[in-house]
C-alpha cells in the first residue's frame, strides 16, 4: 500500500526512544552496556587538538631557514608556556640579542628548515558528552559513541533555540491559551523547565534568564523578539549551539498561538517530573525538531518512536500551517484521490479536515502537518 508522508510533529505519551551520543573523534567511553545513567552524567570524553599558530621565525631571527635549529631553545614536541623563551639569536659579538617568546601554552608541533615556519599547537581542548536523558546504555562502540535508551513521553516543537538541558517541569499558567508573563515567574522557578501557554515576550525571557530558569516551553513567540533574544538575525540555519543561558521551545509557531491541548495536558500531567529538552532545530533537508523527553520508570504500553509514521490518513490529527486556517487543529475526514482546482486556479491534491468546533474545510495537503498523538 502506498502512503502519503507529510512533515509533522510527534506528541507521544508512552514511547521507547534511543539517542545516539557521539564524540567528535575517538576518546574514552566511561560507561558499559546495560549501565543505568542520569541525564547529566558524563558518558564519554576526549581531547580536541588545540589551535595551531604559525610563526615566521626566520624573519624574526634574521636567519636562513636551514639555520633555525641552532637558535632554537626548544625542540619539536617540547611543551611550552606563554612568554617562555623558545628561540634566541645574537649579533655584534653578543651585544644585541633577539629573543622569541611563546605567545601560548602548548607544544612545538613542527620546525620547518625549508619554509622557516614554526608551528605552535595550543593546549588540548577537553570535550565531555553527557547522557542527555535518564536511561540505560543500549550499546557502545568503545571509541566514539554510545546509544542511550529510555521509555517515557516525547513531545516535539515547531522551533527552538538553545542546547540540551534538563530539569523538573513547572506549569506557570492556568491554561494553554494564557500568555507567560513576568508575573507568572518567581525565584522558585530557578533550574526548572517552565511551561507557558500561548505566548512569551523578549522581556519575559530576559527575566527567566535572571532567575536561572533552564528552559521555557510555550506556544508562540514573535520573530522580531527572536532576533533581539539571539542578538543576530538567524536566517536559515541549524540552531542549538547558541550560548543563551536558556533554551526556548515553541510548540505551535510564530505569533500568539495557544499551545495544543494535548501537548499542554501532557506536560501538566507530568508537572514536577524531570525532563530533558533540546532546542536544536533544522528546517531544511534532514529535518530536526526541538524536543522534550520525560523518562518514566513504570511506563505502560509503549511504542517505538522510530516506527511512528507521519502519514496522511483518515482519522489522523493535523495542524494547518498556512492561512486562512493557520494554527488550527483538526481531524482528516477524507483524502480525495483526484486533483482539485483551488481558488488560485492551480490544481492540487487536497484533504477534508474537521476542526475542533465541528467546522469542515477542504485544504491543500501541502498546507497541513501531521501530529502523531498516541
Amino acid at each position: 500500500m502506498a502512503y502519503a508522508y507529510s512533515p509533522g510533529l510527534k506528541v507521544l505519551e508512552s514511547v521507547t526512544l534511543q539517542r545516539d551520543r557521539r564524540l567528535p573523534l575517538s576518546g574514552e567511553i566511561l560507561v558499559s552496556q546495560d549501565d543505568n545513567v542520569s541525564a547529566e552524567q558524563v558518558v564519554m570524553k576526549t581531547d580536541m587538538p588545540g589551535r595551531a599558530d604559525m610563526m615566521n621565525i626566520v624573519s624574526m631571527l634574521g636567519c636562513l631557514p636551514n639555520e633555525i635549529e641552532k637558535y632554537m631553545k626548544k625542540k619539536q614536541g617540547d611543551p611550552i608556556k606563554t612568554h617562555e623563551l623558545i628561540a634566541e639569536s645574537s649579533s655584534f659579538f653578543g651585544l644585541f640579542k633577539t629573543r622569541i617568546e611563546s605567545p601560548i601554552d602548548g607544544t612545538i608541533e613542527s620546525i620547518s628548515p625549508v619554509t622557516g615556519q614554526l608551528t605552535l599547537r595550543g593546549k588540548p581542548i577537553p570535550v565531555e558528552v553527557k547522557a542527555y536523558i535518564d536511561g540505560t546504555i543500549l550499546s557502545t562502540d568503545g571509541k566514539e559513541h554510545v546509544i542511550v535508551e529510555t521509555t517515557g513521553s516525547f513531545i516535539q516543537g515547531i522551533f527552538g533555540v538553545g542546547g540540551e538541558t534538563c530539569g523538573n517541569i513547572e506549569i506557570a499558567v492556568e491554561s494553554s491559551d494564557t500568555p507567560l508573563t513576568i508575573d507568572s515567574l518567581s525565584e522558585n522557578h530557578k533550574d526548572k523547565i517552565v511551561v507557558g501557554g500561548s505566548y512569551v515576550t523578549y522581556d519575559v525571557l530576559m527575566r527567566a534568564k535572571e532567575i536561572g530558569i533552564k528552559a521555557i516551553i510555550v506556544g508562540g513567540f514573535d520573530d522580531s523578539d527572536l532576533k533581539k533574544f539571539l542578538g543576530f538575525d538567524l536566517g536559515v540555519a541549524i540552531t542549538g549551539q547558541e550560548k543563551l543561558g536558556l533554551t526556548l521551545i515553541i510548540t505551535e509557531g510564530f505569533g500568539e498561538i495557544p499551545m495544543a491541548e494535548k501537548t499542554f495536558n501532557l506536560l501538566r500531567k507530568f508537572s514536577g517530573m524531570r525532563a530533558s529538552v533540546n532546542g536544536a532545530t533544522q528546517i531544511r533537508a534532514g529535518v530536526m525538531r526541538p524536543e522534550i523527553i520525560i523518562p518514566l520508570q513504570n511506563a505502560d504500553k509503549t511504542t517505538d518512536e522510530s516506527k511512528t509514521k507521519l502519514v496522511l490518513e483518515v482519522g489522523k490529527s493535523v495542524r494547518v500551517i498556512r492561512e486562512p486556517f493557520f494554527g488550527r487543529l483538526g481531524i482528516i475526514k477524507s483524502l480525495p484521490a483526484e486533483l482539485t482546482k483551488l481558488s488560485t486556479e492551480s490544481m492540487a491534491r487536497v484533504l477534508e479536515v474537521e476542526f475542533e468546533n465541528g467546522e469542515r474545510a477542504v485544504i491543500p495537503r501541502a498546507n497541513v502537518e501531521v501530529i502523531a498523538m498516541e
